[in-house]
Parts: C-alpha cells; structure tokens; sequence
C-alpha cells in the first residue's frame, strides 16, 4: 500500500468520524448520521476528481465504502467514551484536513500541474466535505468563519513543495507537511488566532 494510499484511507476514517460526531450532535436518525458520515468522508475527493476530469476515487474502490461504514460504526458504538463530543470533532476533522490535503497535492503533482494549482487541489479535498457536512446540518461552514482553516491546509502545501527542494525523504516531507497543516490549527484555535476581519465592529451590528 503506497504512502498516499494509507493517508487517503485514515482521512477517510477521521472524516467519517467527524461527520458521524456532528450528526449525532444534531440528533440526526441512524440514516442521517451514515449520510453525513459519507459525505463529509467523501464530499472534498468527489470534487477534486471531477475538476481532474479523474473516475471518483471511491466508486472503484470499494474499500472507502466499508472505511466509512466501519468507522461510522465504531463512532456510534464509542460515543459514550467521547465524552468531549465538540473536542474529538476538532480533533478528527483537523487530523482529516491535514491527511486531505497531502492527497489531493499528490494527485495534482501526479497530473504534472503547477504547484499553486496543487496547494488549491489540496485546500478543496480537505475543506470541501466539512463545507457539505455543515451546510447539511444547518451550520455556517468553518472554512467561511473567521477560524483559520484553509489557511493551515494552504501552507501545509507550502511547506511540502519547499521541503521537495531538499534531499529529505518523501515520507519525512509528508509528515512534517501534514504536522504543520495540524499544528497552526491547533495553535490558531488554542490562542484564538483568526484572519483579520474586512467589516467594522459598528456595521455588523446593523
């Protein structure tokens, strides 16, 4: 099983972890809770595969069905020992964006594109099945907040290219790419760093 394989398969899992906490947050039904699962799973690859003009990576492949199956499962089952619902679903969909984006920069870099192109590839495989699961549960999407999100996959990105100029071995670059990607969320969450606002402390309250 290839490096990115593996980071496919274990975003997949964090992603569908995260979709099953956020529903089971919303009292969806046992159907509901599956669907959001799949979708945020599955939502941000089904996009980059179509902008690549690539078959969808889930429907040849039917082991990200059972992933997502399995782990929506195992979320169900253990819910009672996450007993931090809004902490482990900060936590898994930070593990899933920063494993999200290492793939989809790999399948830009596969399809020979420009770096910039890939570090947007990247952005949009991590940040667009959130933005789905969300919207679906009648929330603002996290990545159009002030929290710094996208922001950590883009320089995640960055880093993976500037660390290809150096003689480092491809897995160190993908797991100081993906820890940088992890870090700055959680450093941005933990001393509540945000981008700067375009509106006026006075016009939001009109």
């Amino acid at each position: 099983m290839s490096i990115y394989l593996t980071l496919d398969i274990l975003g997949t899992i964090a992603f569908a972890i995260s979709g099953v906490l956020t529903a089971m947050h919303k009292r969806l039904d046992l159907f509901g809770i599956f669907i959001i699962a799949f979708v945020t799973a599955t939502g941000g690859g089904t996009l980059r595969d179509l902008l690549l003009d690539l078959p969808i990576t889930w429907m040849l492949n039917m082991t990200y069905i059972y992933v997502i199956f399995a782990a929506a499962l195992f979320a169900m089952v253990f819910r009672n020992k996450l007993n931090y619902v809004r902490r482990s679903l900060f936590l898994f969909d930070t593990i899933g964006i920063a494993l999200y984006t290492l793939v989809g920069i790999e399948k830009g870099v596969q399809m020979d594109l420009h770096p910039i192109i890939c570090i947007s590839l990247g952005t949009i495989s991590a940040c667009f099945g959130g933005v789905i699961r969300d919207i679906l549960c009648n929330e603002i999407p996290i990545i159009f907040r002030k929290e710094i999100y996208a922001t950590a996959c883009i320089l995640g990105g960055v880093f993976y290219f500037l660390l290809n100029l150096t003689s480092l071995d491809i897995n160190w670059i993908v797991i100081i790419s993906g820890s940088v990607v992890i870090t700055v969320r959680l450093l941005a969450v933990r001393f509540q760093l945000s981008l700067p606002s375009v509106y006026k402390k006075d016009s939001l309250n009109h």
